[in-house]
């Protein structure tokens, strides 16, 4: 079975030029619509990662790796499209060397129009045709960055305000633990003096029993300042995990 390359060249010179068109445009067509698909599938998935965080914790390291991911790979969209037209030149023979297809088609693709290699007379209508595939996908990846940069912009905003209240909601809570363990110390405090006017005048059993019975009320004192503050700490952690949520619907006028 003769190759690609050998078809080429049984194609009279006079018809080479708009052979190269016809080529060019099919496979243009087919990396505009490759290039396409995998915008939508970026798109897609930065929306999914940005519903994420929004209703999630505020993360905003994990925005930012939202962002550069969805850049990336925008930019492997480019490259695999800059490989995909240096294959077919590579294959059909009319650049024989791979490292030379790919720097002729990166330059063409980017429309940089300068470098030493460059394809026979009868062939060149392929080089504006690449550049035009750049051209058109480079415009689709400019619009689709655009709405991706915005989209980040305002998620950064929304997950900064509550990493804010996340802030507040934590001061406030590390104040009630606060206030909470002096709270408890005072009372430590007072019960010991009680307990020192009870052993005055006091027997050595009597003072035994009170002392006992002032240890108890200690250990009670504390287990009932580490339940507030494992209730404050669970309550914050709850408010924390409701930062993001949407409200909850309202009823309506029947309900």
């Amino acid at each position: 079975m003769p190759s690609l390359s050998s078809l080429l060249l049984k194609i009279p010179d006079e018809f080479k030029p708009m052979a190269a068109i016809g080529m060019g445009s099919l496979i243009l067509v087919t990396l505009v619509l490759f290039h396409g698909l995998g915008i939508h599938n970026i798109l897609v998935r930065f929306k999914r990662g940005e519903i994420r965080l929004e209703h999630g914790r505020p993360h905003l390291g994990l925005a930012g790796l939202l962002f550069a991911r969805a850049v990336f790979f925008m930019l492997c969209l480019h490259i695999f499209e800059i490989m995909a037209w240096a294959f077919v030149l590579n294959h059909l023979g009319l650049i024989p060397r791979p490292a030379d297809a790919i720097y002729f088609c990166a330059n063409a693709y980017t429309t940089l129009g300068y470098g030493a290699v460059d394809l026979s007379p009868l062939w060149r209508n392929i080089s504006p045709i690449i550049a035009i595939s750049g051209l058109f996908t480079f415009a689709w990846t400019a619009s689709s960055l655009v709405n991706i940069v915005g989209g980040y912009i305002k998620l950064v905003g929304q997950l900064e305000e509550e990493r804010l209240q996340e802030l507040d909601m934590r001061r406030a809570e590390r104040r009630a633990e606060w206030d909470a363990m002096r709270q408890e110390s005072q009372m430590e405090q007072q019960s010991r003096v009680e307990s020192g006017k009870r052993e005055a005048g006091a027997s050595f059993f009597e003072r035994r029993r009170i002392r006992h019975e002032e240890r108890q009320e200690e250990n009670k004192l504390r287990a009932a300042a580490r339940s507030e503050i494992g209730q404050l700490r669970r309550k914050e952690r709850e408010d924390e995990d409701k930062l993001g949520q949407p409200p909850p619907e309202s009823g309506g006028p029947d309900s």
